[in-house]
């Protein structure tokens, strides 16, 4: 414990402890002996003084030119190769995913960080003409001030840079509470973009739960906009909380994301993506593929081969360079996946085809390791066909047409990605046309999605908003619409142009 370090909060420009005095455990969960940090188990008196930083310090912070703040954006995001490695080492020590994957976590925030820079000159308004004469019309972006976050554990880097680099980008100032379970990573993300240069109180970081410190910041007055990710439970709240004052807020939530594999599929191919997508971050991802709907004439086969490379794939700690899936987050998140495998046992007529439980023995013992698992035919009105399990739990469902598959893929509360496995053009445009979500891929895994397109779903996986590419900008700025007359006279739109 003593030769642990002890991490602070960042507000107005320097690392403080938490007002309440204490502090709470960051460890490995692929082997809990291990104790990765602690960090600030803070309050709503944080998060007021981490706001009012904020606040004070978007004053002179929106009068940057957005080019000038693009640079600053380029220098930490330098930082950030650099720092690749380390802080990818670092990640799968506190929330377990492969290696492999937090540095493609890292890499992603770096993606969003050029890219973003490139927008420091591409905040682009239009000009139109006006109806009267000598008279001038556009539109410009402006910044909408103090920007509250509440990211979540799986992509511990990634998202947190969606959210912080296109509002910093736009003029706001931001206060970010990490996921309680995830904080060190944004804690490295932070450091590097204080010691790049940027002013205090324009990026304010508060740790804590979030009944102590996302409830506080999701309420608080001088917030003007929310971003969240995480469950549909809690974006609930998110959103009823805003819409009290009309303040602004972007929901990422949950998602069933269904893989369909039509009878002209290279099912080989098919396969690969349906392990990757069922099973990458151990299933913990908002677009993981929970769902496969397979035709008739193909599912045997495809089955087969689903089930023979999940049983092979190898499960352990991920800084194993040889390691396919890591353990599940912590306790809590295990024990979830492990009662939708219950669940999935007792569906009538549901069939487990391999896994279904916890890896024991060994390293096992002190980790939160679930089995790949796989059930097969599922019906559409089943508990795991229907609900996000967020873990290593994947179904497989048979159709009999195009038509029924996409009637399967829609029938869900959530509508984040979907994907279609065909060699068929015109079956894959009709899948993209008429399956419902967000996101969509032809011959390619539900997950997987770049940073310069729009990233978000429908119906319960969000509110519309999207993060990522110029969507991203939407989200932190308003539009301000701007008349000059220059004909030395009033002039009345819509009365003297007949």
């Amino acid at each position: 414990m003593a030769d642990t370090k002890v991490y602070k909060n960042f507000i107005n420009g320097e690392w403080v402890e938490s007002k309440t005095g204490e502090t709470f455990e960051n460890r490995n969960p692929a082997n809990i002996d291990e104790l990765v940090g602690i960090f600030q188990k803070s309050s709503e008196d944080d998060v007021n003084d981490a706001v009012a930083a904020a606040k004070e310090a978007y004053k002179k912070w929106r009068l940057v030119p957005a080019p000038k703040r693009a640079e600053l954006v380029m220098k930490f995001t330098d930082r950030l190769v650099k720092e690749k490695e380390e802080f990818s080492q670092q990640m799968t020590r506190e929330m377990g995913k492969v290696i492999k994957e937090t540095r493609g976590d890292v890499q992603e925030a770096i993606d969003m960080g050029y890219y973003m820079a490139g927008e420091g000159r591409r905040q682009f308004g239009f000009t139109t003409p006006s109806e009267l004469p000598n008279k001038f019309m556009m539109s410009v972006r402006q910044p909408k001030g103090v920007c509250g976050m509440i990211t979540p554990w799986n992509f511990p880097m990634a998202i947190p840079s969606w959210k912080m680099m296109p509002a910093l980008l736009c003029g706001n100032t931001v206060v970010i509470k990490p996921a309680t379970l995830t904080p060190l990573s944004v804690y490295n993300y932070i450091k590097i973009i204080e010691e790049s240069g940027i002013p205090a109180g324009v990026v304010n970081m508060v740790t804590g739960s979030g009944g102590s410190v996302g409830q506080p910041l999701m309420t608080h007055k001088d917030v003007s906009v929310i971003s969240f990710t995480g469950s549909t439970h809690v974006g609930r709240k998110v959103s009823q909380a805003c819409a009290t004052d009309f303040r602004g807020c972007h929901l990422e939530m949950g998602g069933k994301n269904c893989e369909l594999v039509m009878n002209d599929a290279d099912v080989d191919l098919a396969v690969e993506g349906a392990v990757w997508g069922a099973f990458g971050t151990t299933g913990q991802r908002c677009t993981a593929t929970s769902r496969m709907i397979v035709h008739k004439d193909v599912i045997k086969e495809f089955t087969e081969k689903l089930v023979a490379r999940a049983k092979a794939l190898k499960i352990g700690n991920g800084l194993d360079e040889s390691v396919d899936m890591g353990p599940a987050v912590n306790e809590s998140q295990m024990n979830s996946v492990l009662k939708y495998m219950e669940i999935g046992k007792n569906e009538d007529k549901a069939k487990l085809l391999c896994g279904g439980g916890r890896l024991t023995g060994g390293d096992y013992d002190k980790g939160f390791y679930t089995e790949p698992t796989i059930f097969g035919d599922v019906t559409p009105e089943m508990r795991i066909f229907q609900e996000e399990i967020f873990g290593s739990v994947t179904s497989i469902t048979e159709c009999s047409s195009l038509e029924e598959g996409i009637e399967m893929a829609n029938n869900t509360e959530y509508g984040l990605s979907a994907s279609i496995y065909t060699q068929d053009i015109n079956k894959g445009f009709k899948a993209m046309r008429d399956i419902y979500t967000g996101i969509f891929y032809i011959n390619a895994p539900t997950i997987g999605a770049e940073v310069h397109l729009p990233f978000g779903g429908v119906k319960n996986t969000g509110n519309g908003h999207r993060e990522a590419g110029v969507a991203g900008i939407e989200v932190f700025s308003e539009w301000k619409s701007v008349y000059i007359d220059y004909s030395g006279k009033i002039q009345k739109a819509q009365i003297d142009n007949n």
